[in-house]
């Protein structure tokens, strides 16, 4: 059995800039393991460990996602190994395409039928990951999901939902998307760092996958619309300012 986490080596947002036309520059942004990706690493080696089953870290990226930064950066978190893509042209593609590299990358592994990401990737925070690639390996996928175990030939899947959470029993293999809050990653320290860079990682070459076309054009960029404001203030004692102030709310249908 192989438990399998998609990571991403990202730009941080903080670091970029938004030109004029709505083109987010990303030249001056810092790289680093996406926000979320620790905590679906945190919970795969539970998973992994429980089952004493082997943790594959994988990734679709530019080369940097080869920088001894990123392998250590990725395998310090737990993994026993990495399984990458490492080109370039990975740098203009879109989701769905990430996606079909990441199941054919799936799809080399032995015994692989659980596979873990974050709740998002911190640049572009689309959350269509899972879902895309759940549907080129043709397994069920569950996101928002705060843990998961094993239990025999099933997947005990708990799921948060609004008011709490539900459990679902499924056989079978999976693909799921872990919460923001689903555990608190270790940090890793220096001795996982020094052992990360001694952990085997398989760069996988493009032509090695077999890949759909995905054609997608960005035709237009365009800031966020300013939304009008009426900066209201209101004068009096505090509770005449705080009735003022919610009745205002009140007729703009903010309350």
């Amino acid at each position: 059995m192989t438990v399998v986490v998609a990571y991403k080596w990202a730009a941080n947002p903080q670091d970029a800039t938004v030109d004029q036309d709505g083109a987010v520059d990303w030249s001056r942004a810092k790289a680093a393991v996406s926000e979320y990706d620790p905590i679906a690493m945190a919970l795969g080696r539970k998973v992994a460990t429980a089952l004493g089953a082997e943790l594959v870290g994988a990734s679709v990226g530019s080369s940097a996602v080869v920088g001894s930064m990123a392998v250590k950066g990725a395998m310090s978190r737990g993994l026993d190994r990495g399984v990458l893509v490492a080109d370039d042209a990975v740098a203009g593609w879109n989701a769905t395409q990430v996606a079909a590299a990441l199941a054919a990358l799936v799809d080399r592994l032995d015994g692989a039928d659980l596979l873990l990401t974050g709740d998002a990737s911190v640049d572009e925070g689309a959350r269509t990951i899972s879902g895309l690639v759940a549907g080129f390996l043709g397994w069920a996928c569950f996101q928002d999901v705060v843990d998961v175990a094993s239990s025999g030939d099933a997947w005990i899947v708990t799921q948060a939902v609004p008011g709490g959470t539900r459990t679902l029993e499924v056989t079978g293999p999976v693909v799921v998307a872990t919460t923001s809050d689903a555990l608190v990653p270790p940090v890793p320290g220096m001795k996982d760092i020094l052992t990360a860079a001694k952990k085997p990682v398989e760069v996988v070459a493009l032509s090695d996958l077999e890949l759909r076309a995905v054609d997608l054009e960005v035709t237009s960029r365009a800031r966020p619309a300013l939304r009008a404001r009426k900066n209201q203030m209101f004068t009096g004692s505090a509770a005449e300012v705080v009735a003022a102030a919610v009745a205002a709310m009140h007729a703009d249908a903010v309350l």
